[in-house]
């Protein structure tokens, strides 16, 4: 990702803001959260709150306490406190913000897990950091052959540096558990580091790496979406979609978040239509269930003896029959309920300029250029008759 006001360079920091990835605004930053409050002052008497997000790679935040009252400000690099050594990332968020965000996520403020700020990254610091990054791309290509060669069902997904370079987390995922415990020697001996290994679920691997959606937008899950609410064939069902699973699943092969995004309207529209399974006696016949249209708010039967010919009911037509019904009364039919159709709109016809211009209209010209080329040439060939 990066700025609509700039581009980005082979490594992907933007070339525009000259910040090495780390704006101001945070607009180049996964999962970011705008900060309102930047402009306005505390009370009086008020301090300011100690505690502060950093961010990491592909969007991994914490919270760490700035208990030497450092002077630090959004997109500032700090050093901070891990188990063991410590870490370089950027700061994403200050101020009340961030009380808001320990209790959304359920962090208390006197967590063990908020851990401290050391001091804000020097140079040296900054140095060890970039070329730890710089070897992430070739430590997780040897690792991926030696996972292959020792046969272990998994897949490695992503590695990460700690910022003093002692330590490397290797992200992967499995179906089944993995004994890697021969693995993180081989890795250890390898690269001369500390071996972590953490294994993901695949909607957290998509949220790392990111990508393109069929929608055309990029991942929900790696730009603002936090948390992976469980997603069923259900959701499908209420919005009258076809289970198609090459449509419905997302880019890690689970079923797509956004199946629950309108889930609430569909059942709120639901609640006033009738069960499907509830048939329609009248002295016609039994009506049975055809389908519906939960926009517009129609539903369709038919009857059992004649199912090819379907009747149009508005749903409080029908709730009406299924009141008759309880009240152990038949309806006349249900041509008698059936809902009239409104007479169609004149619909505007726009000209289509697109499609005017055919393009290979250009071939063709030169199709005709070419016969007309060939024709001359042969009538130069052809031999004059004598006179």
């Amino acid at each position: 990702m990066s700025c609509n006001s700039c581009s980005t360079d082979t490594n992907g920091v933007p070339k525009g803001c000259k910040s090495n990835g780390s704006c101001g605004t945070g607009s180049c930053d996964k999962l970011t959260v705008f900060d309102w409050l930047s402009n306005m002052t505390l009370p009086t008497g008020q301090s300011k709150f100690n505690i502060v997000e950093v961010r990491f790679k592909n969007g991994r935040k914490h919270f760490y306490k700035n208990t030497k009252d450092l002077s630090v400000n959004v997109g500032d690099v700090v050093a901070v406190e891990t188990s063991p050594g410590h870490d370089i990332g950027a700061i994403s968020l200050t101020g009340e913000l961030v009380k808001i965000q320990m209790r959304k996520k359920h962090i208390g403020f006197d967590s063990e897990d908020v851990k401290q700020i050391y001091r804000k990254a020097s140079q040296r610091d900054i140095d060890i950091w970039q070329t730890s990054r710089n070897k992430e791309q070739e430590v997780q290509r040897n690792a991926r052959l030696i996972i292959s060669r020792l046969g272990l069902q998994m897949k490695l997904s992503d590695v990460e540096f700690q910022g003093d370079g002692n330590k490397a987390t290797f992200y992967y995922t499995a179906d089944e558990r993995v004994d890697f415990r021969e693995l993180i020697k081989e890795l250890a001996s390898t690269f001369k580091i500390r071996i972590e290994m953490k294994q993901v679920g695949l909607r957290q691997e998509a949220a790392r790496l990111g990508g393109i959606g069929s929608c055309g937008r990029e991942l929900c899950c790696s730009t603002w979406l936090t948390d992976f609410r469980s997603v069923s064939t259900a959701s499908a069902r209420y919005q009258q979609l076809s289970l198609n699973p090459q449509k419905l699943a997302g880019q890690c092969g689970k079923l797509k978040c956004c199946l629950n995004y309108e889930l609430d309207s569909y059942m709120d529209a639901l609640k006033k239509f009738p069960n499907t399974d509830t048939w329609l006696q009248t002295e016609k016949g039994t009506g049975v269930f055809q389908k519906m249209d939960i926009f517009r708010g129609l539903i369709w039967y038919a009857y059992k003896d004649n199912p090819m010919q379907w009747h149009q009911l508005s749903t409080e037509r029908a709730n009406e029959i299924i009141a008759l019904n309880k009240n152990k009364k038949k309806a006349q039919s249900l041509e008698d309920f059936a809902f009239e159709l409104e007479s169609p709109k004149e619909e505007k016809v726009f000209a289509n300029v697109v499609g005017q211009d055919s393009l290979t209209r250009f071939d063709k010209a030169k199709k005709q250029r070419r016969k007309k080329r060939n024709n001359k040439n042969n009538r130069r060939k052809k031999p004059r008759k004598n006179a």
